[in-house]
């Protein structure tokens, strides 16, 4: 069952939040890291004589491979040769703004170029003369005719900041209007009550935090920003009341949670967001709803323009992390490995950091970091899950069910549902019965309609041969809520077959292939249903499929002994040795 839960678990643990160690902030390489296999060794990138056409293609193909900083090195080679074509430098324009080569990138700005990349250029020029305090001449681009949609919205958002490191007061405290872009409004408003604070207008400020939180805070950047606000000016009781209601209507909100424990300490404030901070913050969520939107080019813009200009950004270095990865996997580790301890959103960022050494198959990396964060913070919660999910991955299941024992069994713990769901997937592949079905029951009386859940018990009993109906109606259930999930129809599709309705069993594990084709088990699942009605070569055909999907050793032993018997799955198998750690 191995195959088919890692992915599911790993899913529902970045969903839920839960979960990988440098003690300072890791800067990004001078010069590009990956991607000089482009050149032969003859001819190395520092070599004089490389031509210009030979770097453009270099940096194109680098791009293609996701390795921007490569890119950013090559095309701009390229550009700066003497009499090449325009289209070079627009080329090395993108370049360095998507590798984060702010600087490069506005004296790069093309003089003939598509319009997208003119008015693109004039917000990069901006942020540039923002980032060296030429704030003046920011407001002047951010403002002028020369910058037209869509970069203008982002514009719009960082003028009244350029105003303030102007000192422009008038500017700095007027409300752009977006006339129905609900994103950028929202963003403006929340600007807005900060610079109030900023000029002293603290009633007006007030007023406005009030406001937006009465027209409902989803996000809950409202309350992190009005909380921060009270603190700064001692108001603890009425910043402690705010983040106790957040927190029983989000009690997952961690900025709330991170709030309340600083306002019942009276512990020293978070500080007024400098000009730059403030204008980096401006981007960050109009960069977060791109992304949501798909529009990942755009966002990567914003993003770089805002560590430009906040380069301490851990909220944005998070953002782009998970933006990197896995396509330019350097850029995104630089940019993991950048968010500060003593954030917030630290352990989060070093667990994703430990995906990717995990998603590499870098096992021991991957764990290394994991036990690094659980030491360095070791009341994490997030840290200790993400640690026991790379110990079951990696096969070990005893450590793995230690680490999660202590989350469980801690004096005063309330864990929910999806501890026990972990740790019941160790106790599955430990071969332990009763105490994954003890799990599952603790876990089913907190959540019984969880789509997750349901199919991990009805799985659970279907291969088991136990509760054959009810394990159906659970998948069913499952799948109701959840019908684009191949390993949930695999579910559904077993249970048919388990019950002997193996036509039904064909047509929903076709299904689940169709959705999922690539788990070994749902392969190996419908060649036996192919088998049962008659269909022996498409079930030869799938069991071999299945060796090439790097099955466990226990399903290679029984499709090699289906394969080579004439009796298919009544062959008799030879059983496959233990795991290394099962008591």
């Amino acid at each position: 069952m191995a195959g088919r839960m890692y992915r599911s678990l790993t899913i529902l643990l970045l969903a839920a939040g839960l979960g990988a160690c440098a003690t300072e902030r890791a800067a990004p390489p001078e010069r590009p890291t990956t991607g000089w296999v482009i050149y032969s060794p003859a001819s190395p990138p520092d070599d004089p004589n490389a031509s210009p056409y030979g770097l453009f293609l270099a940096g194109e193909v680098a791009r293609d491979a996701g390795h921007l900083g490569a890119a950013d090195f090559y095309l701009g080679r390229a550009a700066a040769a003497e009499g090449e074509p325009a289209f070079l430098k627009a080329d090395a324009f993108t370049a360095a703004l998507q590798a984060g080569d702010i600087e490069a990138a506005a004296t790069l700005v093309p003089d003939a170029a598509d319009p997208g990349d003119q008015h693109l250029g004039v917000l990069v020029r901006g942020v540039e003369a923002m980032a060296q305090d030429h704030d003046k001449e920011a407001y002047a681009l951010f403002t002028g005719p020369d910058i037209d949609f869509p970069p203008k919205t982002a514009a719009l958002l960082l003028a009244p900041f350029a105003a303030a490191g102007a000192g422009d007061a008038a500017h700095a405290l007027a409300s752009p209007d977006f006339d129905g872009d609900n994103v950028s409004q929202f963003v403006a408003a929340l600007d807005h009550a900060v610079l109030l604070e900023r000029y002293g207008k603290l009633p007006q400020a007030e007023s406005l935090f009030k406001a937006m939180i009465a027209g409902g805070d989803d996000s809950g950047l409202v309350t992190s920003a009005y909380g921060d606000f009270l603190e700064r000016h001692g108001r603890w009781a009425d910043a402690t009341a705010l983040f106790r209601t957040r927190l029983a209507r989000n009690p997952e909100d961690g900025a709330a949670a991170a709030g309340l424990a600083r306002a019942q300490k009276h512990a020293r404030p978070q500080p007024q967001p400098s000009v730059r901070q403030g204008a980096a913050g401006a981007l960050l969520i109009p960069a977060a709803a791109l992304v949501a939107q798909k529009q990942d080019i755009l966002a990567l813009d914003y993003l770089r323009l805002a560590l430009r200009l906040d380069p301490a950004s851990d909220e944005g270095w998070l953002l782009l992390g998970d933006l990197l990865a896995p396509a330019d996997l350097d850029g995104a580790r630089t940019a993991y490995a950048n968010v500060s301890p003593k954030s917030d959103s630290y352990v989060s960022a070093r667990s994703k950091l430990a995906l990717t050494y995990q998603n590499a198959g870098d096992h021991e990396a991957a764990l290394k970091l994991a036990h690094e964060t659980l030491a360095v913070a070791p009341y994490s919660r997030e840290a200790a899950v993400n640690l026991a999910d790379l110990l079951r991955s990696d096969d070990q299941y005893t450590e793995s069910v230690a680490v999660l024992g202590k989350l469980i069994d801690a004096p005063g713990a309330t864990p929910d549902w999806r501890l026990y769901y972990l740790r019941a997937s160790s106790y599955d592949e430990m071969g332990d019965a009763a105490r994954t079905q003890a799990d599952l029951d603790m876990a089913l009386k907190q959540a019984p309609d969880e789509p997750e859940l349901l199919n991990f018990q009805g799985y659970f009993w279907i291969d088991r041969g136990e509760h054959l109906k009810e394990a159906l109606n659970m998948v069913q259930r499952a799948a109701a809520a959840e019908p684009q999930s191949g390993e949930i129809i695999d579910s559904l599709g077993w249970a048919y077959y388990r019950l002997g309705d193996y036509k039904s069993a064909v047509e929903k594990l076709e299904q689940a292939i169709s959705l999922d084709p690539s788990i070994a088990e749902v392969n190996d699942h419908l060649g036996d249903a192919y088998w049962r009605v008659g269909r022996r070569t498409e079930a030869q055909f799938q069991w071999r499929r299945v060796l090439s999907l790097a099955p466990d050793a226990k399903l290679k032993a029984r499709v090699e002994s289906e394969l080579a018997s004439p009796l298919g799955p009544d062959a008799p198998q030879t059983p496959a040795p233990p795991p290394a750690n099962t008591p």
